[in-house]
């Protein structure tokens, strides 16, 4: 048994939804125009759940698991990468994912289904590096900083088992010298335990990427790299940036745990995922492991994409 998993997201936990937005700057397909993101493509032995904008609600492909992540996506919806799915977009495609499923398997049977399921979310670091401490963005000087973690929401859609990744450390990543992650995730697993405490059937949890992360850039050499202080794509990390088309990436693409200015690499992130399971696993009863199998693209009715 194996259960249906929701992903939301983004450029974490895109797998392929932005590859469909002609003026997204935030696309993960190659060889063009980001040719290296990709490249290695990490299973971590099974797929994961496949791309909203894949999908055809005629077909059961969406019954298994979806993943709705948007490279650029934040909680808020005001960030400048033109074209995505923004949080509240996201789950509106869970929502349309929703109504298929009670089309094809009955309420009930979709109440059971999504209350049983994983709900995964990566969001937060995007309002912070391309939002509120960009003064130029209109939510960035609109909303104050204990704002951005009230704007959580997907129980009132059915979803009980939520894991929430909490922000790394934003003030060690190569483009951030300004951290603000520690309270943020303070501020984000108290509401969390609230929401337990208060909403009948409530497991929700937060991921703990600091701490994860951090050991990572304190001590590469102890997890099996050997540069954490610069990317494998030799970008400007000081400023940021991007592994663009005519970049070259290092030669041992292993030995690095950061990618670019903003993303950790693959086998970065498979230390991630691995702790993190694990972790998620030994505070809560035996899980079973993420579904396999994905299926083709497909046309599928969907929100209109975020627009800057």
């Amino acid at each position: 048994m194996v259960p249906v998993t929701y992903v939301f997201g983004d450029s974490m936990s895109d797998v392929g939804n932005n590859n469909y937005f002609q003026l997204s700057l935030a696309r993960s397909n190659y060889p063009g125009p980001w040719p290296w993101y990709g490249i290695d493509s990490v299973k971590f032995g099974i797929p994961p759940p496949p791309p909203f904008l894949s999908l055809s609600m005629a077909d059961d492909d969406f019954l298994v698991g979806v993943n709705f992540a948007s490279g650029g996506a934040g909680i808020l919806n005001d960030v400048y990468f033109v074209e995505y799915f923004s949080f509240d977009e996201q789950i509106s495609c869970f929502e349309t994912v929703k109504r298929a499923m009670i089309a094809k398997i009955g309420k009930e049977a979709a109440k059971e289904t999504v209350n049983a399921a994983m709900f995964q979310i990566g969001l937060g670091s995007n309002d912070y590096i391309n939002n509120f401490l960009q003064p130029f963005m209109a939510d960035g000087t609109t909303y104050t900083h204990d704002q951005f973690i009230r704007l959580l929401r997907l129980y009132g859609l059915g979803a009980r088992k939520v894991a929430f990744n909490g922000l790394p450390p934003l003030g060690c990543i190569p483009s951030q010298r300004v951290n603000y992650a520690v309270q943020f995730n303070a501020a984000a697993k108290k509401l969390l335990d609230g929401m337990n405490a208060k909403l009948p059937g409530a497991q929700m949890a937060l991921a703990d990427c600091y701490s994860v992360v951090k050991e990572l850039i304190d001590h590469p050499q102890r997890n099996g790299f050997t540069t954490s202080d610069t990317s494998c794509c030799g970008v400007d990390t000081k400023v940021g940036g991007l592994c663009l088309p005519d970049s070259t990436p290092c030669r041992d693409r292993k030995a690095y745990v950061f990618w670019d200015a903003y993303h950790t690499s693959d086998a970065a992130n498979r230390v991630i995922a691995d702790r993190l399971w694990a972790g998620m696993t030994t505070a809560s009863a035996p899980a079973p492991a993420p579904r396999a199998g994905a299926p083709g693209p497909a046309a599928v009715p969907a929100p209109s994409p975020s627009r800057a």
